[in-house]
């Protein structure tokens, strides 16, 4: 079938994108489903760091390539083998499918699938199946989800239904900046009742974890403080409407000496590493989600990890498996205690996403997101 998408033509083009143009939004084929596969109707697209890192030349990725992996539809059709998801049922894209077979799937969250981040590198869906071209050119696939489209074909593994009653908009952010960043508080971090937890990166994961970090501390009987941080303060100011007890630049926190038990990173920047360690109190844990460029590199003292018994944990795509997880913050949803519709900044065109990677570059977004009629 003929699709509509956003491809990256070539990686690391100068800024500003808006004039470069790295990314065409054009007419590409798409083959139908294999038998462990869905079509996916898209209705919801959201712009997210891990797009523009491979955009910037961050994350390397074989091009052309079409973009997006945080997005929600509709199952128009399922291959043979699929028998657990229907047509006409909304469901999530997850960006990092497991196999459920490798030792690392067995891990229960904590590592990635082997067989899935293979499949993610080589620009596949899960299994080494590709089922994008372009006028009888492979176009790859990002992250096995290529969201950025009208339509996508994903192996069944990539997508987890929820609810119809989940609006377009807030289920495509669930797959990413939610499961991301709410799973960075509550698998990784997982803090006590009535513990602090403090935010250091306020994107569109931060904001996540951040509103996860608020539901928690709710259910507690004297609730922790939630505590923003970020050098933008368009950025704290929206935290504190969200509801955050207090926010603080960086510099703050250092000349302040604030601290929490619990400390989440997430800009994916070194000094944002280096402040979220600095400021994890004696015995706490500093949970690292954001993702850095891979030649970036901080600078800690390691006295301090020992002498004060404290840990520091790395977590890729929230310490999740999807499958529970995702459903459980659908829940938190309709219980009105993840409001996850606050985390889009903007609603946008297809047609504006080389001006909307400007946008996230320059630290101006949180979450746009594509709607797609």
């Amino acid at each position: 079938m003929k699709i509509m998408g956003a491809v990256l033509e070539e990686i690391g083009r100068e800024r500003p994108y808006s004039s470069s143009r790295p990314i065409s939004v054009c007419e590409l084929e798409l083959d139908g489903p294999g038998p462990h596969e869905v079509l996916v109707r898209i209705e919801a697209a959201g712009l997210c760091h891990s797009d523009l890192s491979v955009v910037d030349g961050n994350r390397v990725r074989p091009v052309p390539m079409l973009l997006g992996h945080e997005a929600a539809g509709i199952v128009v059709e399922t291959g043979s083998e699929v028998t657990d998801v229907r047509p006409g049922q909304r469901v999530v894209t997850v960006f990092l499918p497991r196999c459920g077979d490798c030792d690392n799937c067995a891990t229960n969250g904590k590592l990635p699938c082997t067989e899935g981040s293979a499949s993610n590198n080589n620009g596949e869906l899960l299994g080494g199946n590709s089922r994008l071209s372009r006028q009888g050119e492979a176009v790859k696939h990002h992250m096995g989800v290529s969201g950025f489209a009208t339509h996508a074909v994903l192996n069944r593994r990539s997508v987890v239904p929820v609810g119809d009653d989940i609006p377009p908009a807030a289920a495509a952010v669930l797959g990413c900046a939610v499961l991301t960043g709410g799973g960075a508080v509550r698998n990784a971090g997982k803090p006590s009742p009535g513990q602090d937890v403090m935010i250091v990166g306020l994107g569109g994961v931060g904001m996540a974890a951040l509103l996860t970090a608020l539901s928690l501390t709710s259910q507690a009987e004297n609730p922790g403080k939630v505590i923003g941080v970020d050098a933008n303060p368009d950025k704290l100011a929206r935290a504190r409407e969200l509801g955050a007890t207090s926010v603080y630049s960086p510099q703050e926190v250092e000349e302040l000496g604030i601290k929490a038990p619990v400390v989440v990173e997430a800009a994916g920047h070194p000094k944002a590493f280096e402040t979220a360690v600095a400021a994890t109190a004696a015995g706490g844990t500093t949970v690292t989600v954001g993702l850095p460029s891979p030649d970036a590199r901080s600078c800690i003292a390691p006295l301090g990890v020992t002498a004060e018994a404290r840990t520091i944990i790395g977590s890729y795509l929230g310490s999740a498996v999807p499958e529970h997880d995702i459903p459980a913050y659908a829940q938190m949803w309709r219980e009105g205690r993840l409001p996850v519709e606050e985390l889009a900044s903007a609603t946008i065109r297809l047609e504006d996403i080389n001006e909307a990677m400007d946008e996230l570059a320059d630290g101006r977004a949180v979450r746009q997101i594509i709607v797609f009629d």
